[in-house]
């Protein structure tokens, strides 16, 4: 199903990343994600007046195996390219002030085409030396 302003990039059927590009609005409150995901992804546009009722969030054992990490671009311009588990370059996408991504599997490096701010909200606690691999991506033909 095609969603306007939200991309879902692929590796065959593995789910590489949601990009939910800053134009999306669609009334009330549509998840993106599966329930089998660590890491949520909704957006929601409800009218002025609308409430949702208090409420709070219960403990509930949970179990990451996979960290995935949401970032919204504050304001910038930011070139994203995507690498399979195998580490081979897939695509590349640029975001724009106001876009949100869900980084769900493989690799990802980012580059600043303008001044960029941005949040990442991920999984912890954080546990750099363990949790990331770094490499260096094969050359490509630009």
């Amino acid at each position: 199903m095609t969603i306007p302003h939200v991309e879902q990039l692929t590796d065959s059927d593995r789910l590489v990343a949601i990009i939910i590009h800053a134009e999306y609005c669609q009334p009330g409150i549509a998840f993106f994600t599966p329930n089998s995901f660590s890491q949520q992804l909704a957006a929601m546009c409800h009218p002025k007046g609308h409430k949702i009722q208090a409420h709070l969030h219960k403990p509930l054992p949970r179990q990451v195996l996979h960290t995935q990490e949401t970032l919204f671009v504050k304001r910038g311009v930011v070139k994203v390219n995507f690498y399979n588990e195998q580490k081979q370059y897939l695509t590349t996408r640029t975001l724009k002030t106001g876009d949100v991504i869900l980084l769900v599997s493989g690799g990802h490096d980012f580059e600043m085409l303008e001044e960029t701010e941005m949040i990442e909200v991920k999984q912890g606690p954080y546990a750099e030396k363990e949790d990331k691999e770094r490499f260096v991506p094969e050359p490509r033909e630009q």
